[in-house]
């Protein structure tokens, strides 16, 4: 389901690692890996060297691709380089679009320290604004890293960006023969005590089932019978991180909506913090404007 695979990479350690990971996804879908280097111009990088004016980036983006290149050789994985200049995030964002890669792989949060431009606030940047899918990785020693995922997670609200992604990452399960977890929190810490809060909490929790079987209804439809449903209470992003330390989730998988650019609305931020907290990848699908 994916031929093409934009992999942003700069070299560093957690880069190096999520670029194995990338490469594990390309054998298994045939695809080929866009390795790209961003040159960053908000960097002051022009100099001189023997008279000559050079970039000092993109003399040192030549060795960084070539380092990344040699690594998918030994992969034996198809890939392609670039090198361009601009704002890393929309750059990124942007080229995706252009060359209609089908998905993004990058690390986020990596370990302090390793990362040239591809920090977490980077790597949210590109999840707020690009409109192909976005798989976000966090390297630390003690989080969960494997492919093929025999378990995805798909958390849901009901919203049409939830049922947007719910429809990519159940093609995803499908794809993979993996079982399908899927898994709406009501979000009842504003109801009281009152018959009114307990009414509205009645609602919240026949929408949280109705949006569960909204999921379940397309995952039977493409052939997927191992499904886990789950109604939680509390707050989404904590129900979600709960639900993953509780059960052998491999990946997770939410949507995005709202307009192109940095104000991007994630869900109700439930997605930002999911991206930013999750011991496993998180893929997150733009819904179309």
């Amino acid at each position: 389901m994916y031929d093409t695979i934009l992999l942003p990479f700069d070299g560093s350690d957690s880069a190096s690692e999520v670029l194995h990971h990338a490469g594990e996804i390309a054998h298994w879908a045939d695809a080929t890996i866009q390795l790209l280097y961003v040159a960053d111009t908000t960097r002051d990088s022009v100099t001189v060297i023997e008279g000559q004016t050079v970039d000092v980036l993109e003399r040192e983006g030549e060795d960084i691709v070539e380092e990344g290149a040699e690594i998918l050789e030994t992969l034996g994985v198809s890939y392609e380089t670039d090198i361009v200049q601009g704002n890393p995030a929309p750059t990124i964002a942007d080229y995706a679009e252009r060359y209609d890669q089908d998905l993004i792989v990058m690390p986020t949060h990596g370990r302090e320290g390793l990362s040239r431009f591809l920090a977490g606030s980077v790597s949210e940047k590109v999840v707020r604004l690009s409109p192909v899918p976005v798989l976000s990785v966090r390297m630390q020693p003690d989080e969960l890293l494997e492919f093929p995922y025999e378990s995805l997670l798909v958390p849901t609200d009901g919203s049409s960006a939830a049922a947007y992604a719910a429809d990519h990452l159940v093609e995803l399960a499908a794809s993979l023969d993996a079982t399908l977890h899927v898994l709406s929190v009501v979000d009842d810490s504003a109801l009281g005590a009152d018959i009114r809060s307990t009414v509205s909490g009645r609602e919240s929790e026949q929408a949280a089932d109705d949006a569960i079987e909204t999921v379940v209804s397309a995952a039977e439809d493409r052939g997927l019978t191992d499904i886990v449903t789950t109604v939680e209470h509390g707050q989404p992003d904590e129900g979600i991180l709960d639900y993953i330390e509780s059960n052998e989730v491999h990946a997770v998988g939410m949507g995005t909506t709202g307009r192109r650019g940095t104000d991007r609305i994630l869900l109700g931020s439930v997605a930002e913090k999911t991206v930013r907290s999750a011991p496993v990848p998180v893929m997150t699908v733009a819904e179309p404007e």
